[in-house]
């Protein structure tokens, strides 16, 4: 890279920290704000819409894009989490309150997550399209599997490609136990607690007969709500899902054929109906993902972050970015790939 290009790379990262922080101070002056919080409110001003295709204003089209792991992830100093729950709810709040909005696309790629932010987001897209009465496509990209597939089981269309991969219907919970090796090296489990259950599913002593019936009890009443779930939002009776259910996954072409997909397609052959069925073909497509960074702005972030601004920096609060980490508790999620 020659000097003319590293100067102008310079320019434009001082435009635009600039903008930010004249945003900031503004709303520092105007108004009460938590300086603790100065990087949540420092780059929430970077989070903007994002025009993909220039159309009426007074009819859009909002896309969302669901990709990785549905879980309510931090944003490490090693990594930016694929997804970011609290942005997509914030944004579909957004998308609730604005009449200009006439559809949206849910772009899936996720092979599901957590039981609580699964049923999160699927209430919001329910939520938003009671409120608005708008229709909502799902576009099934390589996997839209177990969690997944619950955030798309309310839409009036759902597309997938033969390839796709999806279903995986129901829940699991996973995790070791390590009684065995600690008998082997001498230690001892200490727990001390108020109640017989206390430590249910404990990792240090042998799972009893009653630890399984508590356990296996949450994770068929957690079943059960994705059954309901999906023969609501596909207009199935339960028997037919049961049958469907039992956790096995299939491919878009499998899934069509049992009823859990309405058509075989892309993104672009989902919009096309998508716009013909409403009469949108001149609509403006916009997005709600974060404003990108180039490496340098991405590097300056987080290594103020973890700075703190001259605060000392304490390493025990750095985490491992979450797909290094197993991911424990009930989850809606197929663990197969």
């Amino acid at each position: 890279m020659n000097s003319k290009r590293w100067i102008a790379v310079g320019l434009s990262l001082v435009v635009f920290f600039s903008s930010l922080v004249v945003s900031f101070v503004g709303k520092i002056l105007t108004q009460d704000v938590d300086t603790t919080s100065f990087w949540e409110e420092f780059m929430s001003d970077a989070i903007s819409e994002t025009v993909v295709r220039e159309g009426s204003f007074d009819e859009r089209i909002a896309v969302f894009n669901v990709r990785g792991m549905i879980m309510n992830m931090e944003e490490s100093y090693f990594s930016v989490p694929q997804y970011n729950h609290q942005r997509i709810l914030e944004s579909l709040d957004t998308v609730k309150n604005d009449d200009t909005i006439k559809g949206i696309i849910l772009r899936i790629d996720s092979p599901g997550g957590g039981v609580y932010e699964s049923a999160e987001l699927s209430d919001k897209i329910r939520e938003v399209k009671e409120v608005r009465d708008i229709p909502i496509y799902v576009v099934m990209e390589s996997m839209a599997a177990s969690g997944g597939y619950y955030i798309a089981a309310y839409a009036d269309q759902i597309y997938a490609t033969n390839e796709t991969i999806t279903g995986s219907i129901g829940v699991i919970m996973s995790g070791m136990n390590f009684a065995g090796l600690m008998d082997k090296l001498g230690v001892e489990d200490m727990t001390i607690k108020s109640g017989e259950m206390k430590d249910v599913g404990s990792s240090t002593r042998e799972l009893t007969e009653k630890d399984y019936e508590i356990l296996q009890g949450l994770v068929d009443s957690m079943y059960e709500r994705f059954v309901d779930v999906v023969s609501e939002g596909r207009g199935m009776e339960r028997e037919d899902v049961y049958e469907l259910a039992d956790g096995r996954i299939y491919d878009g072409a499998q899934a069509q054929k049992n009823g859990l997909v309405d058509q075989i397609g892309y993104y672009e052959e989902a919009l096309e109906a998508f716009e013909t069925a409403y009469g949108l073909e001149n609509a403006q497509i916009i997005t709600y993902d974060q404003a990108e960074l180039d490496m340098f702005g991405q590097l300056f972030m987080k290594t103020s972050k973890l700075m703190n601004f001259g605060q000392e920096i304490n390493l025990g609060n750095i985490e491992l970015p979450a797909t290094w980490k197993e991911q424990s508790g009930f989850m809606y999620m197929y663990r197969g790939y």
